[in-house]
Order: structure tokens, then sequence, then C-alpha cells
């Protein structure tokens, strides 16, 4: 996503826009550690694609006045999970996800 497009986002979608990508970020790492990342430049992208939105996060908050951090406590809340190939993850859902995409069964410790 580009800058531009991060900026035409309200605060609410640009953090959970952000949360969304740290999900991935940490779904694509542990895919890196087992050996099953193909392209391992997508790493590195959203990595910056992360911290341009923080960076953008603590643009609007030094412009409101408002404390560091405060966007991101105001609709973390509000934050149920990415949406990916049509699914909505709900938030504790993550690592069951991990272990879907995987191929892991729950029954294997």
């Amino acid at each position: 996503m580009s800058d531009t497009d991060l900026r035409g986002l309200s605060d609410e979608a640009l953090v959970h826009f952000e949360l969304s990508s740290e999900r991935e970020l940490a779904a694509l790492g542990l895919r890196h550690r087992m050996g099953n990342l193909e392209d391992t430049s997508r790493l590195g992208k959203l990595r910056k694609v992360i911290a341009r939105a923080k960076t953008l996060q603590a643009q609007r908050e030094s412009a409101g006045g408002l404390e560091r951090g405060s966007l991101l406590r105001a609709h973390r809340p509000s934050f149920k999970g990415s949406v990916q190939a049509g699914v909505e993850q709900e938030a504790g859902g993550f690592l069951k996800g991990v272990a879907d995409r995987l191929g892991l069964d729950e029954g294997q410790g």
C-alpha cells in the first residue's frame, strides 16, 4: 500500500491496517523460520509498510495534540482480526489460523 493510500485511511482504518500487517508479518516470520516462505523479500516490504503506518499515526497524533500511542489505544479494541481470503479471523484465533495454514492438527501438541 502506498503512502497516498495510507493517508486516505481514517484513524481507525490506519490502526487496523497496522495491526493486520503485524499479524501477517508474524505469520510470514513463522513460515520463514520453518522454511516454507518462498519470497523472503515480503518480510522487508511488510516491515516498511508497518513503519509508514506508525509514522503516519505519530504525525496525526502530533498534529492533533494527542499523546503518543493514543490512536492505537483508542482503536485496538475494535480490531477483530484480518480479512484474508474472504474469511474474517477472530482476534483469539490467530494461532489457530497459522496452524491451519501450515496443516497442523490441534491434537498434535
